[in-house]
C-alpha cells in the first residue's frame, strides 16, 4: 500500500522536495504540502501542474509549532510519511505529531531553540535524541537530518566505513559553493537560520573532545573537483554532532566556503548588533528583533534562482587506514544551479538539500529503511541511498587511489 506523503514548509527547498516527490510518483500516494502560508503552497502545486505532474496533490495551512495541529493534519489525511523542511525552530513539535500518529518523519536540520545561539555539544541531544524512547515505542521511523549536509554527507562517511577503512582518522566535510546570485549581498537559505549558524561558537570534534574557535578563526585553502582551489573556514554544524557520536576516535570537523565580501557584510552586521535575536526596543518603544529586521531586507532566497548560474561542490575527506595500510578517499558531489533551476525552478543549494529526504522518503516507502527507531543517516546503509540519489539527480563520484570515478 501506498503511502501518502505531507510535506511541511513551503520555501525553496519544500519546492525542490515537491518535485521530487511528484517525480517519482509511482513511490507513492497523494503528495499534501502545509504551510503557515497556504498561498505558498498553493505556488508549489501550480508549478508542478505546469511540469505536468498528475498526482493528488492539496495544500494545508498549519501553526507547525503546535503539535496537535500536525497529529490532526497526519490523520485527516492519512499520511504514512512526514517530511519537515520547514523552519529548524518547528522540528520538535512536528516530531510529536509524527510520534502521536506513528508517522514516518524525515527532517533535514537540527532543532534549534529561536531564542539559543549555539547550544552547548552535541546539538542532538539536546533534543531530537532525548526522543528516542518515544520514537520505538510508537513504531515509527525517524531519519534525522536527510539533507545534503547533513544527511548525504553523513551516507559519504559511513560508505567510507563500509566499503575503504576498517579505523577512520579523520572527516572533513567541505561545502563550495562556487556560484553567482548576481546580488549584492544574500543567503542561499533562510538568513535567520544562515545567520544564527556562523554567530556562536564553532564545534568540531578533534583528539576525542569538542573544541572551540570563533568564525573565521581558521581557514585553510581547498583544491577541488570542477571548482578549483576554494577558502573554506572551520564551521560549526548540525552533522558534526551525530558523526562524532559514531566516530568517537575520529576527528570530525566541517568546512565551509566563503568570499571575502560575504566574510566582510557579515562582520559589518555583527558588528553592529544587527544578527542579534535578542529583542531591542526603538527609540519609539517598539520592539524588535535585530536579525529578523536583516531577514526582513534581504533577497527571500527562492528568487535568487533565475539569476543563478555555478556550481557546488560538497563532499568527505576522509583518512585512515585498512589492514594497517593508511589512505584516504574524497567522495563528493558537483550541482549545477542553472540545471536544477531548469528542472525544478529552484537553485542548486535549494536542490542539493531538497532531494535526499525525498530519496530516505522512497526507502521507508520500499521498506528499505523503515527501521521503526530514531536514526541519523550515517545509521543507515548508505549504498542503496546513494545509488538512488544518482537516478534522481545527485550522482555521487569518489576519487581514491584507482582514480575519479562514479560509484
Amino acid at each position: 500500500m501506498t503511502k501518502n506523503v505531507l510535506i511541511i514548509g513551503a520555501g525553496g527547498v519544500a519546492k525542490v522536495t515537491a518535485h521530487k516527490v511528484a517525480q517519482w510518483a509511482n513511490e507513492f500516494g497523494a503528495l499534501h504540502i502545509a504551510s503557515r502560508t497556504k498561498s505558498k503552497a498553493d505556488d508549489i502545486i501550480a508549478s508542478l501542474r505546469d511540469k505536468g505532474h498528475k498526482m493528488d496533490f492539496a495544500s494545508h495551512q498549519i501553526d507547525a509549532m503546535d503539535s496537535v495541529a500536525v497529529a490532526d493534519l497526519i490523520r485527516k489525511i492519512d499520511a504514512g510519511i512526514c517530511i519537515n523542511v520547514g523552519s529548524a525552530f518547528i522540528n520538535m513539535t512536528v516530531l510529536q505529531g509524527c510520534i502521536d500518529t506513528d508517522c514516518a518523519y524525515i527532517d533535514t536540520a537540527i532543532h534549534e531553540d529561536p531564542s539559543k545561539i549555539c547550544e552547548t555539544p552535541p546539538w542532538y541531544g539536546n533534543y531530537e535524541w532525548k526522543r528516542r524512547e518515544a520514537v520505538e515505542k510508537a513504531g515509527m521511523t525517524a531519519i534525522l537530518g536527510a539533507g545534503f549536509d547533513p544527511g548525504v554527507v553523513n551516507a559519504y562517511a559511513r560508505l567510507a566505513e563500509d566499503e575503504y577503512f576498517d579505523k577512520i582518522d579523520s572527516i572533513d566535510i567541505v561545502d563550495i559553493n562556487a556560484g553567482s546570485h548576481v546580488r549584492y549581498f544574500a543567503t542561499n537559505f533562510d538568513p535567520e537560520i544562515n545567520f544564527r549558524e556562523f554567530t556562536g561558537t564553532v564545534y568540531a570534534w578533534q583528539g576525542g573532545e569538542w573544541t572551540e574557535n570563533k568564525m573565521f578563526e581558521v581557514g585553510r585553502e581547498w583544491d577541488l573537483p570542477v571548482v578549483g582551489k576554494q577558502t573554506a573556514y572551520l564551521s560549526g554544524h548540525d552533522e558534526v554532532h551525530s558523526l562524532s557520536a559514531r566516530y568517537k576516535d575520529s576527528d570530525v570537523r566541517f568546512w565551509m566556503g566563503f568570499g571575502a565580501h560575504y566574510i566582510n557584510v557579515f562582520t559589518v552586521l555583527q558588528s553592529l548588533g544587527l544578527l542579534s535575536e535578542q529583542p531591542v526596543k526603538t527609540a519609539e518603544g517598539q520592539e524588535v528583533v535585530p536579525l529578523k529586521v536583516v531577514k526582513a531586507v534581504l533577497p527571500d532566497p527562492a528568487s535568487l534562482a533565475p539569476d543563478y548560474t555555478g556550481k557546488t561542490c560538497i563532499g568527505d575527506l576522509v583518512k585512515g587506514s585498512r589492514n594497517g595500510e593508511p589512505g584516504e578517499v574524497f567522495i563528493y558531489n558537483v550541482a549545477d544551479h542553472k540545471d536544477a533551476f531548469e528542472e525544478v525552478g529552484s537553485q542548486g543549494i535549494s536542490y542539493t538539500a531538497g532531494v535526499p529526504p525525498v530519496a530516505a522518503a522512497i526507502l521507508i516507502a520500499r521498506g528499505t529503511w523503515d527501521v521503526k527507531r530514531m536514526v541519523n543517516v550515517e545509521d543507515l546503509p548508505a549504498r542503496p541511498f546513494l545509488e538512488l540519489l544518482g537516478e534522481m539527480g545527485l550522482p555521487t563520484r569518489v576519487i581514491d587511489a584507482s582514480g575519479d570515478h562514479a560509484i
